[in-house]
């Protein structure tokens, strides 16, 4: 059991355990999976994460897909440590050609999909073939259309989460269930 240390956020709460995440993953895994081998044309499979958040989402996805393929990473950021998003900051783009590939776009969750749009609009340059993933979507309606992300495990209240890849100030992304500050008012 870990320990939780003072900074841990007051007030925080679990909405989903480390086996209902778990659990997310393998569906989420098995439909990706599926959807690959239904295209007509095999094309090589790169695994394309958003750091930061997407580090452990690439983690839990790519381990449980049979499947050959590469992993990257692009570095583009709109929170910086914060709770509110700003300009997107890129700091690192992959030096690949991702021409005739399959691109599995992977990210921790799916807020109002600025930076994954972002992201994807440059990947589209290269290739036509770009599957956005996430691990959980937010309920709201602020941003892009809710539909706009092609797979999520999870739907998760319009609050702010953490864990999974997701951060509050930075910590806790490498807790393995998820969890949301303490509801204001």
């Amino acid at each position: 059991m870990m320990q939780i240390n003072p900074q841990w956020p007051e007030g925080a709460e679990q909405l989903f355990s480390p086996e209902q995440v778990s659990s997310a993953w393998d569906v989420l895994a098995a439909a990706v999976e599926q959807a690959l081998q239904q295209r007509t044309e095999a094309k090589p499979i790169v695994a394309l994460a958003v750091m930061n958040g997407g580090l452990f989402p690439l983690a839990e996805l790519t381990r449980r897909l049979s499947l050959p393929l590469e992993i990257d990473y692009v570095h583009a950021t709109r929170y910086r440590n914060e709770t509110q998003g700003g300009d997107i900051d890129w700091q690192r783009w992959p030096a690949r050609d991702f021409s005739g590939h399959s691109v599995l776009l992977i990210d921790d969750i799916f807020d109002e999909g600025h930076t994954l749009a972002a992201v994807k609009q440059r990947l589209v340059r290269h290739t036509d073939d770009v599957l956005s993933i996430v691990l959980a979507r937010k309920q709201h309606n602020r941003g892009l259309k809710r539909d706009w992300v092609d797979f999520y495990g999870l739907e998760v209240p319009d609050r702010f989460v953490f864990g999974c890849g997701m951060d509050v100030h930075g910590h806790w992304r490498q807790l393995d269930a998820i969890w949301a500050l303490a509801k204001e008012g």
